[in-house]
């Protein structure tokens, strides 16, 4: 009897923005072992560094450190040339890059009469939705723009990161709800729009997962005691705990390996069920 292997992602060529993140360095660390090859790209190149050499001492050497700003075209065209230059040619994008921000954040979840205007919507700085929307949204434009250049000669794949903000607003977090749902909809035009070039686009849209973005919201200062938000959302959520990165490695591997090769503009949740309760 023949066995028959998976399309997996090895020997592909994966360029991974935010890769050092808490989410995506997990990602990337199974690609690897999965035999990948990863540029980790990051802002900071000391953290890219740093990450890739604790990847090389567990064995893990098809990587390389990349600094790149996905706010920065130009930046990100240098990137380009980093990987090109290494390995030449780019099979996957995974735009990992992304979070929320205090700015964009609202202290209060709803607006009553004794509610401070400070505490409210009306107290939010254009710069917080600035930021967040360019963070989020720009941050995953720009990296397809130059990326998906190099893609449009033997086709390729594109993994975006959404939110459950995008399927439902959820309260004090409006910048980011609404840069998440420009993600949604982003991978959607861009899924159709590309795959007469053989270029696949979607998305994974994580429940909560504890992050450096959402630690303040999600848990007290003693980084254990979950704040009245995070008992709200295990209450939301039917498997009753929060995600680990590793649960997002399966379905992340699939949608950019070539088992998925006739599934484009999906954006995937992997979130325990928040998105299918309502709560009752």
């Amino acid at each position: 009897m023949k066995i028959v292997r998976e399309k997996g992602v090895e020997g592909k060529v994966i360029v991974c923005t935010g890769a050092a993140g808490v989410l995506c360095s997990s990602m990337t660390e199974d690609l690897l072992r999965h035999g990948a090859k990863v540029a980790v790209l990051d802002l900071r190149k000391d953290v890219a560094e740093r990450f890739v050499k604790s990847l090389q001492k567990k064995g893990l050497k098809d990587c390389i450190a990349v600094e790149a700003n996905v706010l920065d075209k130009d930046s990100l065209e240098a990137a380009k040339k980093v990987v090109l230059k290494k390995w030449r040619r780019i099979d996957v994008l995974i735009n990992g890059a992304g979070g929320n921000h205090p700015k964009g954040t609202t202290p209060a979840e709803q607006m009553t009469k004794e509610t401070k205007f400070e505490d409210s919507f009306f107290g939010l700085g254009a710069e917080g939705f600035e930021f967040v929307n360019r963070l989020n949204l720009i941050g995953t434009i720009l990296p397809c723009q130059v990326f998906c250049k190099e893609m449009l000669k033997k086709g390729g794949a594109v993994l975006n990161f959404c939110s459950m903000a995008a399927y439902q607003p959820l309260t004090k977090v409006a910048a980011y709800g609404a840069a998440k749902a420009g993600i949604k909809n982003f991978t959607e035009f861009l899924a159709t729009h590309l795959a007469p070039m053989g270029i696949r686009v979607n998305a994974l849209a994580p429940g909560f997962f504890i992050t450096n973005q959402n630690r303040f919201l999600m848990l007290e200062k003693d980084g254990k005691t979950l704040t009245a938000r995070g008992n709200k959302v295990i209450a939301k959520t039917p498997m009753r705990k929060f995600g680990q990165p590793s649960d997002l490695h399966g379905a992340a591997r699939f949608l950019i390996s070539d088992e998925a090769s006739f599934i484009t503009g999906v954006t995937l949740p992997v979130d325990g069920g928040f998105v299918c309760y309502s709560g009752v």
